[in-house]
Formats: C-alpha cells, sequence, structure tokens
C-alpha cells in the first residue's frame, strides 16, 4: 500500500498531538490517529515506526516547543526574573499540552537514542545558557534547572490531578515555591561570588 496522498509525518503528528492533549497522552493510540485521519491504521506505518515511533515523534515536537517557550523567556539578565517568568510559562505549557509534555517522559540516556536525547536536551540547554549570562554559576545551573522541574511538575500534575483541595489561592501558593527556587538561584550566584 503506497503512501496516502497529502499524508505526512506533520499532518500526523497535529492530529497525534492534538488527541493527546485532548484525551491524554495513551489516548493517542495508532487506531485513533488513523481514524481521526480517514486512513487505516497501516497507512501510518509509512511514516512512523508504530506506537514507539509515534510517541517518539511527539516527544520531539514537545522538546522543541519547550525550547521555544523557554527561548522566550531567555533575555532578562535578572535571574529571578527569568526563573518566574520561565517557571510560569512552563507551567501554561504542561497545561496546555498536557499530552505532548507526557510524551517527555521517560527521557532517554545518552547513547539510547542520540537525536531524542539533544532534542530533549534543548531546552534544559536554552535555561542554562540564559541563567549563566544572568549571572548565575555555571556548576549549578543543571541542579537548579532540576529543582524548577520538579517543582513545576509536582505542581502541575497536583493541579491538574485536584490535589490542592484546601481553599487558600492556588496562584499564591506557585508563587511561594517559586520564591524558594528563586531564593535557591540566588543563593547560587553569591555563593560563585564568595
Amino acid at each position: 500500500m503506497g503512501k496516502k496522498i497529502g499524508l505526512t509525518l506533520e499532518k500526523i503528528i497535529d492530529v497525534a498531538a492534538t488527541i493527546a492533549d485532548q484525551d491524554g497522552l495513551e489516548a493517542a493510540s495508532l487506531r485513533a490517529v488513523a481514524d481521526e485521519l480517514g486512513i487505516k491504521t497501516p497507512s501510518l506505518y509509512n511514516h512512523v515506526a508504530g506506537l514507539t515511533g509515534l510517541r517518539r515523534e511527539l516527544a520531539l515536537r514537545a522538546a522543541r516547543q519547550l525550547a521555544d517557550v523557554f527561548a522566550a523567556e531567555s533575555g532578562s539578565d535578572d535571574p529571578a526574573l527569568l526563573i518566574r517568568r520561565t517557571a510560569r510559562r512552563y507551567r501554561e505549557f504542561s497545561k496546555q499540552h498536557a499530552g505532548l509534555y507526557q510524551s517527555l517522559l521517560p527521557a532517554p540516556k545518552p547513547g539510547e537514542d542520540d537525536e531524542l536525547y539533544e532534542e530533549l536536551a534543548a531546552p534544559v540547554t536554552v535555561l542554562a545558557d540564559a541563567l549563566v549570562a544572568a549571572g548565575v554559576d555555571e556548576r549549578q545551573t543543571i541542579h537548579l534547572i532540576r529543582a524548577l522541574r520538579s517543582m513545576v511538575h509536582g505542581f502541575v500534575d497536583l493541579e491538574m490531578k485536584d490535589g490542592f483541595g484546601m481553599p487558600e489561592d492556588i496562584e499564591e501558593s506557585f508563587d511561594r515555591a517559586l520564591d524558594v527556587i528563586v531564593a535557591g538561584v540566588l543563593d547560587s550566584r553569591s555563593g560563585a561570588e564568595r
């Protein structure tokens, strides 16, 4: 069976991303994508290497989009402002593109899938470079980014699963969590100056 005219990898990933963002990553099956495109499932194999290939393509797209999100916020020389803006945009991305965001895990190790590894590292590199340009000790950037990522990821996971039942304002809670991360960034800057 030949390729369907007009069917492209980009179109397939557009449909898969839409399904994943609306209904979760698990819903973006080959069958669901094929049904949405009005084709038979085997036609997808001309473009992706099965479900694993489809998920890999979604992860590549998610990483590229997240790198763009981080790059859009990387112009500040104030590390506190940089962290706050990036964290807010990261949170927005994670909520608006929940399926794409899910596709970023698990992250490959070096040597497992070099292209995917490099693409998933790109958002981290963008943020690390921006932090260094803002005066953060280069040796601390990965640790600080992991702390930021852990905080935002955990916060969004709880938020999306209705894990915050107390009446206190969720936005204020997010800002307070950011205060802790920013304090760590500023402490790493002053540690570098000692």
